[in-house]
């Protein structure tokens, strides 16, 4: 029989124990320590990008493996539960390619070298036989000869400036330059305004320093003449054999005419070609004279935009192979909610050394890594689960993240907290981030605890924000990295940020280690700061009781693109009325959780209550995690299927480039051509569709049945 006394000192033991339990050391205290001097390591980030970036590894080859092992290597070594997650992708490699100039016809043919020079001094020189010729992956092997008619940056809108000034493209090779709009987007629409060839080139305008006294690498951060820019011209994203599933071992898949009539490859051959061979082209163009805004640098050729006189011969062959991949993932289940997933992740994968893009974003990944592997070794454990993702095959069009997005798809819908991605993660300076708007105020916040790293007197908030009120948050429209298959297909909340806003020497041979330690970030501080905000973020998304996401500042963004829309067609008559008011049920109901959420943690009960409020705090945190998964519709955008998502998506021909309600703006750009009663029907169906899904969101918010 127990006693009185001992029967108290048993209550005192339990009710300790389950305090310890139930409200252990806050985590703020970790998180403190994780953005503390005492655990970042400048230096081993450096020598994790040394190391990344030793060799050209390209999806598919054997540095790139090399460059997973180390990966994997310094997760297992972070006490990170680590696996690779392989794929059998179709992968394209250059066989051969030639081009050839005939400036008249009382002119010897110009044969062009297409190598990229290798400077004096270089310490890569011993592996420049390891860089793939220069080409644009998934292009069309094909032989064309054809004068040459010069289209600017080969948008839209260029075409029909030419057209305006009387130029016929149709049997043409066209020469455009790199710049504003996606490579693949370039290609696409030459071939639908009946061009046979594309040749891309780099400007030395845009990426050479401007012309004139310029020096450029090793000597300044400028490409060099020979420079080119390499890549993809696949619009679509993932394998293009498996559309819409995971490329797994003995997976089906489409055949190799299956794929051509998809859309998202190209019919026309094109290749990539630097700034000096680009000139020598243009200055064997005559007809009209290109308008100012389409010339050059000052010392640069008149530019004319043709057709001919000069005559291209472009030859190019390449091989389709279907090779492995591999995804390295790392995995720190969480204490309290192991099927709750908080998912950063960057792509390895290079079309050369990568040093910018993306091993600057994989280092950071490593910093992060090992700063949580500290952190669990002085007692700290999430709440949710953290998932660690290094993708494979990103360059070729996000495959690697988007295969296993595929492969997860019910996992992930049902679980996933947000998705945050960091690419090529320092360029330059200046901070600059994307997010889904229920993610901006995390950002804000991540920023005020992480020093500027140009400027140590003031925060990164500070230098962010500027002379502004408030900084400049993008939104996740774009195609342009691996959060793509996130936000796009499944609805998961995500963000993207980097130092820096874009690179001369980008997917040239020059992006390598001496340019980042010379130009991109001296002293690795940036590497150090990015890591910092992108690990805060990852922290408070793992151990905040209630999540902290705020869609009230998602209705009122809503509101705004409405009250645009509502300008763009102000002389049609298409209906607005249901999306303004499903936007004010959005309002209605995001106040609602913001009180609810309040409520909760000014009236937190004690041992006797805890268990009510933990059903009552994982249910609300469900309803924040699912509202963004509402924004979808199975149907997908019109003639885009596997984009999902009706609020943010990214322009038909720019991977690049960014749109709200892209359905929308799809329908009106066909219907401003057509102009058909028809056409204007369709318009006001998407504007339904997209009522439908704001009012889900609200519904899910709401967390009521009808």
């Amino acid at each position: 029989m127990v006693n009185k006394t001992a029967k108290a000192n048993l209550l005192a033991i339990a009710t300790s124990f389950t305090f310890l339990l139930f409200y252990p050391t806050p985590k703020s205290s970790y998180h403190s320590l994780f953005i503390s001097d005492s655990l970042s390591d400048n230096a081993s980030i450096s020598h994790h990008l040394y190391t990344l970036t030793r060799r050209p590894h390209v999806a598919g080859l054997e540095a790139n493996a090399e460059a997973a092992a180390y990966v994997l290597s310094v997760f297992a070594s972070s006490n990170i539960k680590s696996h690779i997650a392989p794929y059998r992708v179709a992968l394209h490699y250059p066989v051969s390619r030639s081009l050839t100039l005939t400036p008249s016809p009382q002119e010897s043919p110009i044969s062009f070298r297409l190598e990229q020079e290798i400077y004096e001094g270089d310490p890569y020189a011993d592996v420049a036989n390891e860089v793939l010729p220069t080409f644009h992956a998934y292009a069309k092997s094909g032989n064309v000869t054809a004068p040459v008619v010069y289209v600017n940056y080969g948008r839209s809108e260029d075409y029909a400036r030419l057209e305006q000034m009387g130029v016929n493209v149709s049997g043409s090779i066209v020469l455009a330059k790199y710049g504003k709009i996606y490579r693949g987007g370039i290609v696409q629409i030459a071939y639908e305004a009946g061009a046979i060839g594309v040749l891309v080139y780099s400007d030395r305008k845009d990426y050479g320093g401007g012309g004139g006294e310029a020096k450029w690498f090793p000597d300044d951060k400028w490409l060099p003449p020979s420079g080119v820019q390499v890549g993809s011209v696949y619009n679509g994203l993932g394998d293009p054999t498996t559309p819409g599933w995971a490329s797994t071992e003995e997976c089906e898949r489409l055949s190799d005419d299956e794929v051509e009539k998809s859309g998202d490859v190209p019919l026309i051959p094109s290749l990539p070609i630097s700034a000096v061979d680009g000139e020598t082209i243009l200055r064997s163009i005559g007809g009209p004279v290109a308008d100012e805004d389409w010339q050059g640098s000052e010392d640069a050729p008149t530019y004319n935009v043709g057709p001919g006189p000069g005559i291209v011969h472009l030859s190019y062959t390449g091989k389709q192979i279907i090779g492995r991949i591999e995804n390295v993932i790392g995995v720190i289940e969480g204490a309290e909610e192991p099927d709750r997933l908080v998912i950063l992740g960057n792509h390895r994968d290079a079309w050369t050394f990568g040093a910018v893009d993306p091993n600057s974003g994989t280092a950071a990944l490593l910093e992060v890594a090992q700063r949580l592997g500290k952190l669990q070794k002085k007692g700290w454990k999430p709440r949710r689960t953290i998932v660690l993702c290094n993708w494979d095959a990103e360059e070729y069009g996000l495959i690697g993240s988007t295969e296993w997005v595929e492969e997860n798809r019910e996992i992930l819908a049902s679980r996933a907290i947000a998705y945050l991605n960091v690419d090529s993660g320092v360029q330059g300076p200046g901070f600059f981030a994307s997010a889904t708007p229920q993610l901006d105020e995390l950002l804000k916040q991540a920023t005020q605890q992480v020093k500027d790293p140009d400027n140590s007197s003031q925060t990164l908030y500070q230098s962010w924000v500027g002379s502004r009120t408030s900084p400049k948050i993008d939104r996740l429209g774009s195609a342009g990295s691996d959060f793509a298959a996130f936000v796009h297909h499944l609805g998961i909340p995500a963000t993207h940020m980097a130092f820096g806003e874009g690179y001369p020497v980008y997917h040239s041979m020059y992006d390598d280690f001496i340019w980042v330690k010379k130009f991109g970030d001296p002293m690795f501080h940036r590497h150090v700061a990015v890591a910092s905000v992108w690990g805060l973020v990852t922290l408070w998304l793992a151990d905040a009781e209630l999540l902290p996401f705020n869609y009230l500042s998602y209705a009122m963004e809503l509101q705004t693109y409405a009250i645009d829309l509502e300008d763009d067609i102000s002389d049609t008559n298409i209906n607005l009325t249901p999306l303004l008011k499903s936007i004010e049920e959005l309002k209605r109901a995001a106040t609602e959780i913001n009180n609810e959420r309040k409520e909760i943690e000014q009236n937190k009960g004690w041992l006797l209550t805890w268990k009510k409020d933990h059903v009552k705090v994982r249910e609300l945190n469900d309803r924040l995690m699912m509202a963004e998964r509402a924004f979808t519709d199975q149907d997908g955008l019109f003639g885009r299927s596997w984009y999902k998502h009706l609020i943010y998506g990214p322009s038909k021909y720019d991977d690049y480039a960014s749109e709200s309600f892209p359905g929308i703006y799809d329908a009106i750009a066909k219907a401003k051509i057509s102009n058909t009663a028809e056409s204007w029907k369709f318009v006001q169906h998407e504007v339904y569709r997209v009522s439908r899904a704001v009012k889900h969101a609200s519904q899910i918010i709401n967390g009521e049945l009808t």
